[in-house]
Formats: C-alpha cells, sequence, structure tokens
C-alpha cells in the first residue's frame, strides 16, 4: 500500500516539476534564449548540478546544442561553471535567485540600451549643431534640424531615467519603494 502511495507521489512531484519547466523554458524568450536552451535552464533549477553528458542524458539534445545553450545561459549569469576536484568533466548550475536574474539581465541590456542611444545622440547632436552654424541652409531644413533635435532632447530624459533605474536595482535602493517580499 506504502508503495502505492509513493508511486503517486513520485509522479505528482515528476508533474509538479514538469508544468515548472514548460512555464520556464516558455517565458525564456523575454531573455533573449531559445527554447532548448530556456528547458535547459528550467531542467537545471531543480538540480544541483549537472555537466553535459547528463544534460545530453535528460534533455536529448546533441552536445555542441547543448554546449552553445549553456555558452549563452552563462552570459546572461543564469548558468554558473562549477568546478569539482578530481572530475575533468566540467558542471554548471543554474541561478535559482530569480531577483538576481532578473537584475544581472535587464540591467545588463538597459546598460546597454541607454548607452548606444546616448552615444547616437551625441553624435546625431554633432550633425545637427553644423546645420545649425551653416547660414546658407534653407530655414525648412533648420527647422526640420530643430524638430528633430528637440525631439532627441527629450529623448535623453528616458534614457537618463533608465541609468537611474539601473542603479536603483544594482544598489537595490529599488527594494525599498518594491520590497521583494512585502509584507502581508
Amino acid at each position: 500500500m506504502a508503495d502505492s502511495h509513493n508511486e503517486m507521489a513520485k509522479e505528482k512531484i515528476a508533474n509538479a516539476k514538469d508544468y515548472v519547466i514548460d512555464a520556464i523554458a516558455e517565458t525564456m524568450d523575454v531573455y533573449g534564449v531559445t527554447p532548448a536552451a530556456g528547458k535547459l535552464y528550467a531542467t537545471m533549477y531543480f538540480q544541483d548540478q549537472m555537466n553535459l553528458d547528463e544534460m545530453r542524458e535528460e534533455l536529448g539534445m546533441s552536445k555542441p546544442s547543448m554546449s552553445t545553450s549553456v555558452r549563452k545561459l552563462q552570459e546572461i549569469e543564469m548558468v554558473k561553471k562549477k568546478f569539482q576536484r578530481g572530475s575533468r568533466k566540467h558542471t554548471y548550475a543554474a541561478e535559482k535567485n530569480f531577483f538576481h536574474s532578473f537584475m544581472s539581465y535587464f540591467c545588463q541590456m538597459w546598460d546597454r540600451e541607454a548607452k548606444m542611444n546616448m552615444e547616437a545622440i551625441k553624435y546625431a547632436e554633432f550633425e545637427l549643431d553644423q546645420i545649425f552654424e551653416d547660414e546658407n541652409v534653407s530655414p525648412e531644413l533648420a527647422e526640420e534640424a530643430r524638430k528633430i533635435y528637440d525631439q532627441l532632447d527629450q529623448s535623453k530624459n528616458y534614457y537618463r531615467w533608465l541609468e537611474r533605474l539601473v542603479a536603483s536595482i544594482r544598489s537595490e535602493e529599488i527594494f525599498e519603494f518594491l520590497p521583494k517580499y512585502p509584507e502581508e
């Protein structure tokens, strides 16, 4: 009788994991990873650590595909390489702290967005400044340049806000306004 209850419990545990694995794998596109890499991360989430052979066995993926997925997950800090003494195989562990994953990934992306766009605006303003200094440019073109300049100037407010948002997340100041664990 206990064996049937244990078998049923094992099946329920497997089902519970499958629900979460499927959901995580489905939503990992938010982090710019393929569904296969998402499924790999989700599978690893329930493991202490895994090596490439164990991953391949569990998911039925090729070793090159597995390596590519692991590398991508390492880049976005969702998976970390672990070292085991006496073993030549590399093992990997999934980041289980979703706050850390969120903070790391989105701060990295938002930093990139702000930096690239602020730099582009700087170059664009340089080009537009040359139009303002040229007395031979038609009033219509000067007006068009002025509108673009003003539009770019307004967009800098967003990028500066994004930089402040990133800083507040990295310093964890944001949790003063939006607590991780609100009191119930």
